[in-house]
Parts: structure tokens; sequence; C-alpha cells
């Protein structure tokens, strides 16, 4: 099935995380051509989540600026 934004291919995703402790959960980002994909790295099966640059750009400065602390 093909992706609204276009094809993700996991096969050729190399997945990164954060270093550090992950006391059980992570989450890992890849890079594959035009898409960004987020995922659950305890769970390498779960969805990938699925970003264009512009979205994941919005998403980062997002996060620069603290508008996702609780």
């Amino acid at each position: 099935m093909s992706h609204p934004k276009g094809d993700f291919d996991s096969a050729r995703a190399v997945w990164r995380s954060a270093p550090g402790e992950s006391h059980g959960s992570r989450v890992e980002v890849a890079f594959v051509d035009d898409l960004i994909g987020l995922r659950n790295g305890a769970d390498p099966e779960s969805p990938v989540l699925v970003f264009t640059q512009d979205e994941w750009d919005a998403f980062v400065a997002g996060a620069k600026d603290g508008e996702f602390d609780v």
C-alpha cells in the first residue's frame, strides 16, 4: 500500500536514535530519499510515522522552541 506522501522504503532505512540510556523505549528516525520515518525503537515492527522535509523541519523547530514541553 502506498503512503499518500510517497513510498517510505523501510528496507533502505538506517534507523538512528539519540545516544544514552533508553530505559526500554526510544524513538528512532530514518531519512530515505525525501521522506523521514519515525518509529518506536523498542518495537522495530511498530508502525512508521512518515513526514515530508517541511513537516520534519516544522517539528524540529517546534521542539527547539519548547512547543512540546509538558
